[in-house]
């Protein structure tokens, strides 16, 4: 099973996709994952990512999809996979496409996650990410056992500097103008499949599995 994750900011991808892995056996690739692991790695396609990443310049798309070809490559990527933060534009997915062809896979279906705006708002003004392991938790909807402390490794809870409803409304305009129009791109490929992102994190996981099975 290969998915792709659409959705703006705090629509819950990352959450449903770390489900997705354990129920199905498949990993999330994470863009931000691999590319710091091949800046760790210090191999040709991390130096040039480091380079572009040093000078604050956005990655260029060939060696992002570089690095994600030699990911699903790997031994735990024969059953499947899931994307996650890629691609962002229709360029992009364009050439991931040709990427794909490549190596002879197909895209089993794109998951694009529909949350009201103000809903959106709510959630990531509410957030909170743990320093150690990356757990999240919700001041309302997840609050954690311990004010400010992790429930799974005792790691420091802290908000996100760009959680704040100023750089939220800034990114939400961003992904309607760059990403939304992926969804025409899909659609018109025939596998885009929409779900409603509103609810608890059982419910939205129902609505995630019924979709990928059907």
């Amino acid at each position: 099973m290969r998915l792709i994750l659409l959705g703006p900011p705090g629509a819950g991808k990352g959450t449903q996709a770390k489900l997705l892995m354990k129920k199905y056996n498949i990993p999330q690739i994470s863009t931000g994952d691999i590319l710091r692991r091949a800046v760790q790695d210090d191999n040709d396609l991390g130096r040039k990512a480091k380079t572009s990443m040093d000078a604050g310049s956005l990655v260029p798309d060939e060696t992002v999809i570089g690095l994600i070809r030699e990911r699903i490559r790997e031994a735990d990527c024969a059953r499947g996979f899931i994307l996650d933060g890629f691609p962002r534009t229709e360029v992009q997915a364009e050439k991931l496409d040709e990427m794909l062809r490549e190596l002879e896979l197909t895209i089993d279906a794109v998951l694009d996650f529909s949350v009201d705006a103000e809903e959106l708002v709510l959630r990531l003004t509410g957030r909170r990410t743990c320093r150690e392991c990356g757990a999240m938790f919700h001041v309302d909807g997840r609050p954690p056992k311990r004010s400010g402390v992790c429930d799974h490794c005792d790691g420091a809870l802290y908000q996100r500097p760009d959680d704040n409803q100023a750089t939220i409304t800034k990114r939400m305009e961003v992904y309607e103008k760059e990403t939304a129009p992926l969804k025409k791109y899909y659609s018109q490929q025939g596998n885009l499949k929409t779900l409603e992102g509103a609810g608890d994190t059982e419910q939205i996981f129902s609505r995630v599995c019924q979709l990928v099975s059907s």
